[in-house]
């Protein structure tokens, strides 16, 4: 019995092939590498935001349609590598958000310590 991954699509090309079998690592590959260039503001995050949205507005309305495998498969790469960069400005909010939290509460913990100590 063969899988759905076993089956090879009539007319699909050989880029379209080697693209679907690495379409996850190249994905994540894009995406940690936009990332850090996020991360440290080479790429503005409105503007990876508005990459992402396109991406993914441009795979479900016309990518995952296509007759190309490989058409289908550069637009999935696309859309899920853009799609993971938007989540790296808002974790670094909540990670940001996190670290003043924690710097707080030293403060508070360091005051404490520091007034109830007796002359």
């Amino acid at each position: 019995m063969q899988s759905r991954a076993d089956v090879i699509e009539h007319g699909a090309s050989r880029s379209g092939l080697w693209l679907q079998q690495r379409r996850i690592q190249i994905a994540l590959w894009i995406a940690v590498i936009e990332g850090l260039l996020v991360a440290v503001h080479v790429i503005n995050r409105w503007v990876a935001i508005a990459i992402a949205i396109a991406a993914v507005t441009v795979y479900f309305f016309a990518g995952r349609e296509s007759r190309s495998l490989t058409v289908r498969q550069i637009s999935w790469i696309a859309a899920t590598s853009q799609a993971a960069v938007v989540l790296i400005p808002f974790l670094l909010i909540l990670v940001g958000t996190f670290a003043l939290v924690a710097v707080g509460l030293l403060a508070i913990v360091a005051l404490i310590a520091l007034f109830s100590d007796r002359p």
